[in-house]
């Protein structure tokens, strides 16, 4: 591997443009983070709404309708 002298201004642009990265990733990390708490919140509601048409129909003395739900 060739060996190059990097000088001061290189080092630094190098290292400011690494601390850019860096603070990018952590903004990603955060943002995909909060899509993941996102996704498990709309599971829930998901879950809560089922629950809650069961329990209308339950109370209106019904069967609800027989649906395919889809899967993901």
């Amino acid at each position: 591997m060739e060996q190059r002298d990097v000088g001061d201004r290189q080092l630094d642009a190098l290292l400011e443009r690494l601390d850019r990265i860096a603070e990018e990733l952590e903004r990603l990390n955060r943002t995909t983070a909060q899509q993941e708490g996102f996704l498990l919140l709309a599971g829930e509601l998901r879950q809560l709404n089922e629950s809650l048409n069961a329990l209308a129909y339950a109370a209106l003395g019904q069967t609800p309708p027989r649906v395919r739900r889809r899967t993901g």
